[in-house]
């Protein structure tokens, strides 16, 4: 059954949790094939009962002592731009779809998903461009990030947020 995990980390993205569950999101991840949607909904103030979402299987829960099985479940990442989020998606080799939080203050998420998908290792997007961009997004063009390189990664984050 093709899944797709949803992550927010340790925050409250009440935004992400009702952009992936309204109708017409649910519809086009049923159109391209995607029957589960499991759902870590961290500290926000929705938690979707499995009955919410009709037409997918839908899990939802706040927190776990890790994800690591849901994101090796998935056949498509969507992800809060966290730096821990997005580098454990991209370890184990998964398709990510990051959206980027554009409520936050100092947005330094959005350079970091910017860059890697500059280096096409994922797609980013809001919640107000969430729906349109997995009904055309294009996972082929979609390229490994090579784990167990920590030193790279905390270069690209240096240099994603101009600390270099």
């Amino acid at each position: 059954m093709k899944t797709v995990f949803v992550t927010v980390g340790t925050t409250s993205f009440d935004d992400l949790i009702e952009g992936v569950t309204c109708p017409e999101t649910v519809q086009v991840l049923k159109a391209r094939g995607y029957e589960r949607l499991v759902l870590q909904a961290g500290r926000g103030s929705i938690l979707p009962a499995a009955d919410s979402c009709p037409h997918v299987t839908l899990e939802a829960y706040r927190f776990k002592d890790s994800i690591a099985d849901d994101i090796q479940q998935a056949d498509l990442v969507i992800s809060h731009a966290g730096a821990g989020s997005c580098l454990e998606a991209l370890g184990a080799g998964k398709p990510l779809l990051v959206v980027v939080n554009d409520k936050l203050m100092n947005n330094h998420q959005l350079e970091m998903a910017r860059q890697l998908h500059m280096d096409s290792h994922l797609l980013y997007c809001t919640c107000s461009t969430l729906t349109e961009t997995l009904r055309t997004m294009d996972l082929s063009v979609l390229q490994p990030f090579l784990p167990g390189q920590p030193k790279n990664f905390a270069n690209f984050l240096d240099k994603a947020l101009g600390v270099q």
